[in-house]
C-alpha cells in the first residue's frame, strides 16, 4: 500500500492563515495594552508582529498552491491548525514574562483555545491587562472555532470549505444555514459576535467595570471560563444581577446557535419543536431542583461561597448558586460562584456525573453534547422493543425524522470511545502520584472543556500543582475534546496515511 500523496502548498498556505488571525488579534490585545498602560505594551506588539511576519511568510511561499483540498488534509489542517495557534499563542505569556514556563504558557493556551478555562495563574489580578484580555481573546476564536473564522474568507483563495467545516462540526446535527458553507460562518459569526456585544454592555451597566465585563462576556459566550479575577465570578456575590446575566448567556451559549438564527428570523416554532433544546432545557430545570433543594436543606452556602456571603436570603442564594453551578458546568463553561465540593457528596458526585452531559451540538460548549444523549437513550429504549418484536422495523427518530444507522453507530462509537479516552486519561494521571478524586476529576474536566475538577484541582484550585508531564497530557486530553475525538485520533491511525 503506498503512501497518500498530501497537498502540503495548500495545509501550510492555510497555517499561515490562522497565524495572520492571531497575530491581528494580538495587536487588538497590545491596544488594550496600550490603553491601560500596563507596562507590556513593546513587548505584545513585538510577539503580534512576530506572528504576522511567519504567518506572511508561509502564505507567500505557498501561493502557487494547488486549490484542491480532500477530507484527509481537511482533518490535518484543523487538528494541526490548532496546534499552530496553540504554539503561537504562547509568545504573549512568554515575552511579557506573565508565563516564563513554555509548558506553562501552551497550557494556558491549549485551555484558552479549547474553552477549558483550567489554569496555571496563581494571582491573576496581577497579570498585565493586555496579557489577561489576550488570554480571553483566545477563548473567543476557540469558541466558535477557528476555522469556521477562517473559512468564511476561504473564497478569496478558491478553496471550498466542506471538507473543514465537516472536521470541525460539533456534533451530529449540524444543521446549516445557507447552502454556501461559507455564508453559513459568517451569520453565525454574526450571532456571536452580537451576543458577546450584549453581554459586555448588561454587565457593565450591572456594575462591571469596562475591562472585566468585556473578558467575562468573551469568556460566556466561548463557554470558556477564565476570569479576570481570583475568585471567578464568585467575586460579584453580592452582586446577583451580575450573576444572573452571565447565567442566561451560558444558556444561550450552550443552546444550537442554528436556533438562535431562527429565533431572530422570527422561526420561534422550530425551537420549540427542536428535541435536542427541549431536553437541554429540561436537563438544565430538573437539575437545578434537585441541587437546589439539597443546598436549601443539607449545604451551608455562606461558608462555600469564595467572597461575600448571600445577601437576598438564603431560598434565593441556593437557586442562583444552584442554577449557576448546573449551568456552568452542562455548558461547560467552569465559572464558579462557590466551592461545590463542599456540597454534600453527593452533590460533589452529582456534579461529576454532570461532566459527561454537555451542552447542545452547534454550540460552543463541549462534553459529549445532549443530541448524542438523547440519540443513546432513543436507542436504549428501541432496543427493548426490538426484543420483543425482532421482525419490526423500529428506526431511531429525532425531529420527527428517521436517524440513519450510520449516525447511530457514530454516537455509540463515539460515546464508548469518549469513555475509554477519560478512563486511559484518570490512568495516566493517576501516574503522576495523584489521588484517585483527583485523577478521575481531571480527566473528566480535560476531555469535557470544563475547567474546575476534583480534589486538589476543584474549583477553588488551579492546575498550578500539576507536574509538567501532566500538563503536556492534560492539554492533549482538551485537544481531542474539544476536536470531538475523531479528527485527532484519526490521524494516529496507520490507515489514514494510506492510500486504500
Amino acid at each position: 500500500m503506498s503512501r497518500i500523496k498530501l497537498n502540503y502548498k495548500i495545509i501550510f498556505h492555510f497555517f499561515g492563515l490562522l497565524l495572520l488571525f492571531n497575530g491581528g488579534f494580538m495587536l487588538i490585545a497590545t491596544l488594550i495594552s496600550l490603553v491601560y498602560k500596563d507596562g507590556v505594551t513593546l513587548q505584545m506588539l513585538l510577539a503580534g508582529l512576530a506572528t504576522l511576519l511567519l504567518g506572511v511568510i508561509l502564505m507567500y511561499r505557498t501561493k502557487d498552491h494547488r486549490k484542491e483540498m480532500n477530507k484527509r488534509e481537511g482533518y490535518i489542517v484543523v487538528a494541526f491548525g490548532w496546534i499552530v495557534m496553540s504554539l503561537s499563542g504562547t509568545l504573549p505569556y512568554v515575552v511579557t514574562e506573565a508565563i516564563p514556563s513554555f509548558t506553562d504558557a501552551f497550557f494556558e493556551t491549549m485551555s484558552g483555545y479549547t474553552t477549558t478555562g483550567a489554569s496555571i495563574l496563581n494571582d491573576i489580578e496581577i497579570v498585565p491587562k493586555g496579557v489577561l484580555f489576550w488570554r480571553s481573546i483566545t477563548h473567543w476564536i476557540g469558541g466558535m472555532g477557528i476555522i469556521v473564522l477562517a473559512i468564511a474568507i476561504l473564497p478569496l483563495l478558491g478553496v471550498g470549505g466542506m471538507q473543514l467545516f465537516a472536521a470541525e462540526a460539533p456534533g451530529p446535527g449540524g444543521d446549516k444555514l445557507h447552502p454556501r458553507i461559507t455564508d453559513t460562518a459568517k451569520r453565525l459569526w454574526l450571532i456571536y459576535f452580537g451576543y458577546t456585544a450584549a453581554e459586555t454592555i448588561l454587565l457593565q451597566v450591572a456594575g462591571m467595570s469596562f475591562f472585566d465585563a468585556i473578558n467575562h462576556a468573551l469568556s460566556t459566550l466561548s463557554t470558556g471560563g477564565f476570569s479576570t479575577k481570583n475568585a471567578s465570578v464568585a467575586y460579584w456575590n453580592d452582586n446577583p444581577a451580575i450573576q444572573y446575566i452571565i447565567i442566561f448567556f451560558m444558556f444561550l451559549a450552550g443552546t444550537n446557535f442554528v436556533l438562535s438564527y431562527y429565533l431572530f428570523k422570527g422561526k420561534v416554532g422550530k425551537i420549540l419543536k427542536d428535541e435536542e433544546f427541549k431536553l437541554y432545557s429540561t436537563f438544565v430545570v430538573v437539575f437545578t431542583v434537585i441541587a437546589a433543594v439539597l443546598i436549601y436543606f443539607r449545604a451551608d452556602v455562606s461558608l462555600s461561597t469564595i467572597e461575600h456571603p448571600m445577601v437576598l436570603g438564603e431560598a434565593e442564594s441556593a437557586l442562583r448558586h444552584a442554577l449557576f453551578q448546573v449551568l456552568t458546568v452542562i455548558t461547560t463553561t467552569g465559572f464558579i460562584t462557590a466551592d461545590y465540593t463542599l456540597w454534600t457528596p453527593f452533590l460533589t458526585v452529582f456534579f461529576f456525573g454532570l461532566m459527561f452531559l454537555g451542552g447542545s451540538a452547534g454550540s460552543t460548549s463541549g462534553g459529549v453534547k445532549v443530541v448524542r444523549q438523547l440519540i443513546l437513550i432513543k436507542n436504549g429504549f428501541m432496543e427493548f422493543k426490538r426484543a420483543l418484536h425482532p421482525n419490526a422495523i423500529l428506526p431511531v427518530r429525532y425531529n420527527r425524522k428517521s436517524v440513519s444507522k450510520d449516525i447511530v453507530f457514530n454516537v455509540l462509537g463515539f460515546f464508548i470511545l469518549y469513555m475509554l479516552s477519560f478512563i486511559i486519561g484518570a490512568l495516566v494521571f493517576s501516574m503522576f502520584q495523584l489521588d484517585f478524586e483527583s485523577s478521575i476529576g481531571l480527566s473528566a474536566s480535560s476531555l469535557g472543556n470544563i475547567g474546575p475538577a476534583l480534589g486538589e484541582f476543584g474549583p477553588v484550585n488551579n492546575y498550578a500543582a500539576l507536574p509538567p508531564l501532566g500538563k503536556w497530557w492534560a492539554s492533549f486530553l482538551m485537544l481531542i475534546g474539544r476536536l470531538e475525538l475523531f479528527t485527532v485520533l484519526i490521524l494516529l491511525t496507520p490507515f489514514f496515511w494510506r492510500n486504500r
